[in-house]
Formats: structure tokens, C-alpha cells, sequence
């Protein structure tokens, strides 16, 4: 049994300083470090003012200026706006399902008749943002911000024929 043992013992420690060696050669391929989120799709999406009626379904925007940029009926679908500034953007009619946006600033943002199905919108700001038509059917809201958003609550949206209202809950 002694013997088993060690001769596992034994090809572990090949294994890891053949391992090492081939690492220490050879290198890390660029190809295997992980990007980190902030920079993910950035090179491949030039932003410009009008981003009106694009395809941007799975888009990263993470923690960036997007202040009055025109996302109109643009395909959005499980887009990530994390902690991003969407102040005074035109997002009217875009398609915004299964989205993330998690303490983005969305203050005087054109929100209506966009479809927010299943978003998560945790610590979002919706300060005089227009929510006329809109779809929140189960998007995670907090509380406070369903009270907000059903004292602005109305119109029904073109695309899903949903009540602004009833999607809330209010």
C-alpha cells in the first residue's frame, strides 16, 4: 500500500514541475487571461450621438458615458449598463429585454414604450424619466423604485400590449 502511495505522490510531483517548466518556457498564451468586463465588445462597438434602430443585443456597457446618446428602437436584448450614465438618452421603443442595467443613472432618459422584460434594475436612478408604454413584466425593481415608477406610470406598450401599470404592479 506504501508503495501505491508514493508512486502517486511521486507522479503528482512530475506532473506539477512538468507543468511548471512547460509554463515557464513556453509562456501564457494571451489567448487564456480573462478580460475583465469593463473592456468586453468595447473594440468592436464604435458609440457614436446616434445608435438609433442597431442591433446591440449582448452589448457590454459597463460604467460608461452614454449621457444623450439616441439608443431609439434599438435591439437591446441582455445588454449590461452597470453603473453607466444614461442621462437625457433617447432608449424610446428599444428592445431592452433580459437587460442588466444595476445602478445606472437613467435621469431624464426617454424610456417609453421600451420593452423591459425580465431586467434587472436594482439601484437604478428613474428620476423624470418618461416611462409612457413601457413593459417592466418581471424586472427586478426594489420597492422604493416601484412606488416611483407607479406614480409615473402610463400608456400601453406597442409591442407587447402590456399596461405600464399593470407590468408594475401598482
Amino acid at each position: 500500500m506504501t508503495k501505491r502511495i508514493s508512486f502517486l505522490l511521486r507522479f503528482r510531483i512530475l506532473f506539477v514541475l512538468s507543468s511548471f517548466l512547460f509554463i515557464l518556457c513556453f509562456g501564457v498564451s494571451e489567448t487564456w487571461a480573462k478580460r475583465p468586463p469593463e473592456i468586453r465588445n468595447q473594440e468592436e462597438l464604435i458609440i457614436s450621438q446616434d445608435m438609433h434602430e442597431q442591433d446591440l443585443s449582448g452589448y457590454e456597457f459597463v460604467k460608461n458615458d452614454l449621457r444623450g446618446i439616441d439608443f431609439s428602437n434599438s435591439d437591446l436584448t441582455g445588454a449590461v449598463f452597470n453603473n453607466s450614465k444614461l442621462n437625457g438618452a433617447n432608449l424610446h421603443g428599444a428592445d431592452l429585454k433580459d437587460s442588466l442595467a444595476y445602478a445606472t443613472d437613467f435621469e431624464n432618459t426617454d424610456l417609453s414604450d421600451a420593452n423591459l422584460t425580465n431586467s434587472l434594475l436594482m439601484e437604478s436612478n428613474f428620476d423624470n424619466t418618461l416611462i409612457d408604454g413601457t413593459d417592466f413584466t418581471d424586472a427586478v425593481l426594489s420597492r422604493i423604485q416601484q412606488k416611483q415608477l407607479c406614480s409615473m406610470a402610463r400608456g400601453i406598450n406597442s409591442s407587447t400590449g402590456v399596461s405600464t401599470a399593470y407590468s408594475l404592479g401598482c
